[in-house]
């Protein structure tokens, strides 16, 4: 099992407006250039919802469709993969106020099952679900930093803060 990990503090902005944001998921594919495609089937103001997605892999697409459930009163999003190419795949988004500012933590364990080829396989669906997330994070609000040793490229044409 495999577990990604990314932290970010988001200025000047109430945890709750970033959790309004990131539940957005229909946006990604405009944020983040590595989803192809995230089709939201049902979500917030619902308690829980379902999303499909699909994000550039390797030389093709890596699919899954995953349970969501939105705890906007604790700032947490919980998802679990229904169906796709994981063996295993779940996480969560969690929200916290720092004064001015919303720390935002991010992680998921995903397993592909194939064992001989999790050397390979592994280091890039995280260095990919990584960036995912840190781009769409970082197209929805200015001024965004992130802990730890994760350098964006400059962002894709049509990106665009909504602070």
């Amino acid at each position: 099992m495999r577990r990604v990990e990314l932290e970010a503090v988001i200025p000047d902005t109430d945890a709750g407006t970033v959790f309004d944001n990131v539940v957005r998921f229909d946006r990604y594919p405009e944020l983040a250039p590595h989803v192809e495609s995230a089709t939201v089937h049902a979500t917030w103001p619902e308690k829980t919802g379902s999303s499909s997605w699909e994000l550039h892999f390797r030389s093709g697409l890596l699919r899954w469709q995953e349970d969501d459930t939105f705890l906007r009163e604790e700032l947490r999003i919980e998802f679990e993969q229904s169906d796709g190419d994981f063996d295993s795949f779940s996480g969560a988004w969690e929200l916290t106020q720092d004064g001015a500012d919303c720390r935002l933590r991010f992680h998921a364990d995903f397993d592909f099952g194939i064992v001989s080829l999790e050397g390979i396989l592994d280091p890039i669906a995280e260095r990919v679900i990584k960036e995912t997330v840190a781009w769409a994070v970082s197209g929805m609000f200015t001024g965004v930093s992130f802990t730890g040793d994760l350098a964006l490229a400059p962002a894709p044409q049509g990106a665009a803060a909504v602070d």
